[in-house]
């Protein structure tokens, strides 16, 4: 098992780890069981105190764990700090409204009667240790969104991280430690993948959260059914970003540059296939080739980078064999489309046109800054090639029509329709998919309820 902090930009080996023994995984365990028992009692205002100054000492960090993250995964170094100021606002968001969202429910009067009760309370109580199978593309966001809520809930969290971000995963306990929280409250797992099968299958760990590829979600929805537990998955996107006719084609054209490059396109959010009506086609396809062809590619320290390495040799590798899979079928290259010499994993930025549904990158995700656009006759020929997929994650759709709007919301299949914007995840909204980009929901309400037990509590007269 390898986990170690390997310099995307380089190639070179920065740093390596012993995975955790038997030993202290059980320690580890033990620790989580036993400080939820307290955990659980404390108040919001107390969780809501340390989760405060936790924001603030990773709004404070930002310079310092964006140069990790940069340097463990490649990310560009602007968004890397970024990332960082985007979880301290999530952080002070759930500090502020968690109680709000988890405070008893009475139900109506007329159905507290009916049921024979003097008083009927919905109350929210947390499960107990949660784990997290975290993935390297946004290594601070994916945890926090599990963690800021989690916390808030009254549950503690055990956190496996990807193996290539080891310094990031060991940054994210300390934070909590030093914030006030006690040491059990979150614990970073220095862990192969082989290992979470047993942590599933543990009595102490009570729910598991996944983001990452669909094969790890089907592994850990498995044992997780198997063993009753609740999960939360969110899984690849292959995300359609639809042009219509009446769209402002500059802006719309502007946006679809930073939605297929943000992350040097590692995201499962960003938008990947861009459905252009016919009407704009050529007009859009012309601007998108250009904005693309204008991205800095580059040192991701560079504060001027706009596209950074790929993570890893075998994800470029990944994005090559689908993009030369793609022009032996027919499609065309309309910038990019090759390695570049040099150390490190770049790989341009690239727009593919004519593409055919016998091509593996209509039906498979392409981690990285690859583009596929289609040519739609009309809005049904848009849903159609927007739904042609076996994700569901989000989706883009730019129109000045309201009842295109309106149809587009109906039809497209995907957990988050957005219009004439980027997508993007805020603390306050719901996140997640349907088919197979997974199931639940993080963030919003509707995310720190995921892992509460929902009691129901009835007195009689």
């Amino acid at each position: 098992m390898h986990i170690a902090t390997v310099n995307p930009a380089t190639g070179e080996t920065v740093k390596t780890y012993h995975p955790m023994d038997e030993e202290e995984l059980e320690r580890r365990l033990q620790l989580a069981e036993a400080t939820f028992r307290t955990y659980r009692t404390t108040t919001f205002d107390e969780r809501a105190r340390l989760l405060h100054r936790a924001a603030e000492i990773l709004d404070e960090d930002q310079r310092t764990i964006g140069r990790v993250i940069t340097t463990e995964m490649g990310k560009p170094v602007r968004q890397a700090r970024a990332e960082a100021a985007k979880c301290a606002k999530a952080m002070h968001w759930y500090a502020d409204h968690a109680a709000e969202l988890l405070a008893d429910e009475e139900p109506d009067a007329s159905d507290v009667k009916d049921s024979g009760a003097s008083r009927v309370l919905v109350r929210y109580r947390p499960l107990g240790p949660v784990l997290a199978v975290m993935p390297w593309n946004f290594p601070l966001w994916q945890v926090v969104r599990f963690a800021a809520p989690a916390l808030m809930a009254g549950n503690v969290g055990l956190l496996k991280h990807a193996s290539n971000v080891p310094q990031t995963a060991l940054y994210l306990e300390d934070l909590f430690h030093r914030a006030g929280f006690t040491e059990g409250c979150f614990q970073t797992l220095l862990i192969g993948s082989a290992a979470v099968d047993d942590l599933l299958r543990d009595e102490r760990v009570r729910a598991a959260t996944l983001t990452g590829s669909e094969p790890a979600g089907r592994a850990v929805a498995s044992t997780a059914g198997e063993m009753i537990k609740k999960t939360v998955l969110e899984l690849g996107g292959s995300d359609p970003y639809v042009v219509m006719p009446s769209a402002d084609l500059d802006r719309a054209a502007e946006v679809a540059v930073t939605a297929r490059t943000q992350n040097t396109g590692q995201s499962c959010i960003a938008a990947k296939r861009f459905i252009v009506h016919t009407d704009v086609y050529d007009a859009f396809a012309e601007r998108f080739t250009a904005g693309m062809k204008a991205l800095k590619v580059g040192d991701p320290m560079d504060e001027e980078t706009d596209v950074g390495p790929l993570s890893s040799e075998q994800g470029r590798s990944d994005l090559e064999e689908l993009v030369d899979d793609a022009v032996r079928a027919g499609a065309t290259v309309l910038c990019g489309g090759e390695r570049p010499e040099g150390p490190g994993w770049f790989y341009p930025p690239t727009v593919l046109a004519g593409i055919g549904r016998e091509m593996r990158i209509h039906r498979e995700e392409a981690f990285g800054p690859v583009a596929t656009l289609y040519r739609a006759a009309d809005l049904d020929e848009a849903v159609l090639i927007a739904n042609d997929t076996s994700f569901g994650l989000s989706s883009n759709v730019w129109t000045r029509d309201e009842a295109e709007v309106d149809r587009f919301v109906r039809d497209l299949e995907a957990g988050s329709v957005y219009v004439n914007g980027m997508t993007a995840s805020h603390p306050a909204f719901p996140f997640g998919g349907v088919k197979r980009s997974g199931y639940g929901r993080e963030l919003s309400g509707h995310g720190i309820r995921e892992f509460c037990n929902i009691t129901t509590v009835w007195q009689g007269a």
